[in-house]
């Protein structure tokens, strides 16, 4: 595949385009481009053809039956990207069951409604316009991880892709209307619960406002008019732009709560009923204590970038549950919690996994808020600001995320792992204190005997680092820990300027 040929050029409309970046530790993600753009495209649209026909290739080769649920997101080219995709798929001899528009859990619930096993989303989830991508899994309710992806890369880049009759195409229709009806079977709320539901004018804007009234909430729609060019943020519940401004209108609404949905509807950010922004893992600990009151002795799985407050808080202990630590990523956490047979699974990005018999196993954003708004039924006397007051303090950060390019970020995180290390070996004080404890299951995260902990890693999906502190006595204690490792980054001059602050 040819990664440097350039845009409007023979070669572009006549050669696939692949850049090798793309293909990521447990999805694809490429810059396709968009009118207006100067920067040069990572892949086109022979290139995607060329995905399929590698994507087709190693379905055989894992001995999986030759059929496969498309779906695309809201995107101008989403359509045209997925039809590349389709062409590849069928020319590798697979037989494609096109659900149409869709959100990532439309596409996974597709999965087991059609009994098909393997699934391709193409969608770039909150990535600004411009992106395109991924999500592939052969066996539900799990995506691709690293073996998987570093086979299809060397099959696609290697000109491995092996031509087989039979191929064919199906167009699925309805599908999305099952799937809403099933998000919200069985629940209805004896709580009048106003909520605001913010999509960033997402896919999500087309499923979580039927969803949650099917639900019995009061729904203040904002910001779900379908609209591929985000005229007002990028669909994403980590960030804080889009926060703020659900924050703002929870206040002016009076709502028991607002929900933000991120690109393609696999996560759930959450602002309390006082117009403050819960972040995700504490939302999660919150889920966690209350499912754990029905579900004795359960276990959770956690990311290492969520807060510490699992493994020591009361409630969970009381109810017999576990917590484990594990690599941040929807496919690391979406297996961890699958092989453990968990109860739930979270993210601190906002995914979460929640498992039979609460759902199906795979992030599902109209889940969650599904759990979020029993969660507020089932305890009518407190609101979400009460609920979020009940957990042990901490001040955690959001996730920061310094620019550090593809080809070097896990070279600067093993650097940054070992200079942690020797600060742990020779007793160098962080904020003050020794390290008490270092986990290196995801790049470095660091626990100072406090409790206090730090992490830096490199982002799965996009050219960053991820940051993460937390401290269990101050804010101020926070920014000390973040200057710390902000002093570490410094060193590193491939790590580009932070562009958010505590």
């Amino acid at each position: 595949m040819n990664a440097d040929i350039k845009p409007n050029t023979w070669d572009f409309e006549t050669q696939p385009l692949i850049k090798p970046t793309g293909f990521r530790e447990y999805d694809a993600r490429w810059w396709f481009g968009h009118p207006g753009s100067d920067r040069a495209p990572d892949i086109n649209l022979y290139g995607v053809q060329q995905l399929g026909l590698g994507l087709g290739t190693l379905i055989h080769e894992l001995g999986k039956p030759p059929k496969i649920v498309t779906g695309h997101d809201f995107r101008s080219y989403s359509l045209s990207v997925k039809q590349a995709l389709t062409v590849g798929l069928m020319q590798a001899g697979i037989e494609v069951h096109d659900i149409g528009l869709a959100l990532s859990p439309m596409a996974y619930f597709a999965q087991f409604h059609l009994d098909i096993e393997s699934v391709a989303m193409v969608t770039a989830s909150h990535n600004a316009n411009g992106w395109t991508g991924v999500k592939m899994g052969v066996e539900r309710p799990l995506t691709f991880g690293p073996d998987e992806m570093s086979r299809l890369k060397a099959i696609v880049l290697g000109g491995e892709g092996q031509a087989r009759p039979g191929g064919g195409y199906v167009r699925r229709e309805g599908v999305a209307e099952v799937y809403k009806a099933e998000a919200a079977a069985g629940v209805r709320l004896k709580r009048r619960l106003k909520v605001v539901a913010a999509c960033g004018n997402g896919t999500a804007g087309a499923f979580a406002p039927d969803v949650l009234r099917a639900l019995g909430a009061e729904v203040i729609e904002m910001d779900c008019a379908l609209d591929h060019t985000f005229p007002n943020y990028n669909p994403n519940p980590e960030d804080m732009k889009m926060l703020h401004a659900l924050a703002d209108r929870v206040r002016a609404e009076g709502a028991d709560v607002g929900l933000a949905f991120d690109g393609d509807g696999d996560r759930c950010g959450v602002v309390d009923n006082e117009g403050e922004e819960i972040f995700a893992d504490k939302v999660g600990l919150m889920l966690a204590r209350d499912l754990s009151a029905s579900h004795r002795n359960a276990t959770f799985v956690v990311d290492v970038k969520s807060t510490g407050l699992f493994a020591t808080d009361p409630v969970l202990k009381a109810n017999g549950a576990t917590t484990d630590y594990f690599k941040t990523g929807h496919s690391y956490i979406k297996r961890r919690a699958n092989a453990l047979r968990a109860l739930a699974g979270f993210e601190k990005s906002g995914h979460y996994f929640l498992q039979p018999p609460v759902g199906r196993g795979y992030d599902c954003a109209l889940v969650s808020a599904r759990c979020i708004l029993e969660m507020l039924d089932r305890n009518p006397d407190k609101s979400m600001a009460d609920l979020k007051r009940a957990l042990p303090v901490s001040y955690g950060s959001p996730t920061l995320s310094p620019a550090c390019a593809d080809e070097v970020k896990y070279d600067v995180v093993a650097r940054i792992t070992a200079a942690f290390e020797a600060k742990m070996a020779s007793g160098e004080a962080i904020a003050g204190r020794p390290i008490g404890d270092i986990n290196t299951v995801n790049g470095v995260r660091f626990t100072l005997e406090d409790g206090a902990w730090g992490l830096v890693r490199a982002s799965s999906n996009t050219p960053n680092l991820v940051v993460v502190v937390e401290s269990l006595t101050s804010k101020d204690d926070t920014r000390a820990l973040f200057a710390a490792i902000r002093e570490e980054l410094a060193r590193h001059p491939e790590v580009g300027a932070f562009d958010q602050e505590l």
